[in-house]
């Protein structure tokens, strides 16, 4: 096992790290992180519209006017039904500021180009159907590519416009960006003619069947599932944000499907993916990756001779309850630590197949709302599920995780007695 981890540690790490430091790869994380409370909002008014006991839904009918729902569907169509044109700025602005260019004017600029390409209807507006998360592929290239031709052209003094001293800066920024701005939106007006010549007249439906919808077949299966869980869990033991570095995958892929079924749920029809980035937070990802909160309960059960381990689970357990888990990842440790190499990826994995099983078999309904990653164990499914029997299904994942761990806790009780055991039988000698 040590070989294994040293060649680890030696091989995978470096290229893992390099990877979760990417700055392609961390703008699309910042860009999701940044529209986060826009997509809570309507996570909350799809919540308040359509919170699924009887007695609410009659309760607010006779309070309110007939048309009350009209209020969580207006914030809808402000947050979840243009998820697409928030993070193809937002992403766009976080890699231009990487570059030490100007953020705003190229978000701006991404963003024009990304409505360039929709395919208008026939009164000539835009489609919704791709302003949300169906459309995610193409406006996450768009920011991409977008991006980096507007950060060259800007770094060639040829093509920016100087304004005599005394302008105003924000006018002499926009002249700044003027050529540079007019190029890109040219060479994207262009590449739609491309295909258009080539038949291609919609290129989000064309991206959306040959690349995305495939893609979130298999990331969305209980296999797609299993292996994201496994790789998140080796990242984070040999001491890397896991969550993090899958994040561009996470939100990428699996958002998607979190909006598809919270749109079901908001038009009053069935959900369709069990698998989806609330998923992960409401069953597989309690008191954070690894399902720690399970390890603090089991050392508080089984561990309490290790008063290391009792005072490290006693400043992590309320972090926890909130699905912060760095004082027990780092503090414990759990990274590079053999004894919990095993529970920490076999409890989330072990809740992942649980929850997929539950909701399959129709024990458990699919997740249809987004609860903030920071909403308590249990509740969060709860929530997320709209019902009861998510959060049961929960506490059978989380009753799994602590039995998983318990016997390691034991272990590794049992093999710090022995070291202090020898450390004090050193001394007397």
């Amino acid at each position: 096992m040590k070989k294994f981890f040293d060649w680890m540690e030696e091989h995978f790490v470096p290229i893992a790290a390099k990877i979760g430091s990417q700055r392609h790869l961390v703008a699309i994380r910042d860009g999701f992180a940044t529209i986060t409370p826009i997509i809570m909002a309507g996570a909350f008014a799809t919540l308040f519209n359509n919170l699924g006991w009887k007695r609410y839904q009659d309760f607010m009918s006779w309070l309110l006017p007939a048309n009350w729902k009209d209020f969580g569907g207006g914030i809808w169509n402000g947050t979840f039904a243009i998820m697409s044109l928030l993070v193809v700025f937002t992403i766009s602005y976080h890699l231009a500021r990487s570059y030490d260019k100007d953020a705003l004017s190229a978000g701006i600029v991404s963003l024009a180009a990304l409505l360039i390409l929709y395919k208008q209807t026939e009164d000539g507006a835009i489609p919704l159907t791709f302003l949300g998360g169906r459309g995610l592929f193409v406006a996450l290239i768009v920011a991409l590519v977008a991006t980096e031709i507007f950060v060259k052209l800007s770094g060639n003094p040829k093509l920016i416009i100087k304004m005599p001293e005394g302008v105003p800066p924000a006018v002499a920024k926009s002249f700044a960006a003027l050529l540079p701005s007019i190029i890109v939106l040219a060479i994207v007006a262009g590449v739609k003619q491309i295909f258009a010549a080539l038949g291609v007249i919609d290129l989000h439906q064309a991206l959306f069947t040959m690349l995305q919808a495939p893609l979130q077949g298999v990331m969305g299966s209980l296999g797609g599932l299993l292996v994201l869980v496994l790789a998140q869990q080796f990242l984070w033991f040999f001491g890397l944000h896991g969550s993090n570095i899958l994040a561009p995958i996470i939100n990428a892929v699996l958002l998607p499907l979190t909006e598809a079924n919270v749109r079901a749920l908001k038009n009053g029809v069935a959900a369709e993916h069990i698998v989806n980035s609330q998923f992960l937070d409401s069953y597989v990802n309690m008191g954070g990756s690894g399902v720690t909160i399970a390890l603090l309960i089991a050392i508080f059960l089984v561990g309490k001779k290790s008063k290391s381990q009792k005072t490290i689970a006693n400043l992590s357990v309320g972090p926890g309850m909130f699905n912060i888990n760095e004082p027990v990842i780092f503090g414990m440790p759990i990274i590079l630590n053999p004894i919990y190499f095993i529970p920490f990826l076999l409890a989330p994995l072990a809740s992942g197949f649980i929850a997929y099983t539950l909701t399959a078999i129709g024990f458990a309904p699919k997740v249809v709302v987004m609860a903030h990653w920071t909403t308590p164990p249990i509740l969060g499914a709860i929530i997320s599920t709209n019902s009861i029997r998510g959060g049961i299904t929960a506490l059978i994942c989380l009753v799994v995780s602590i039995i998983i761990y318990v016997p390691f806790v034991r272990m590794s009780v049992r093999k710090e007695q022995e070291t202090l055991v020898k450390v004090e039988n050193t001394h007397s000698i």
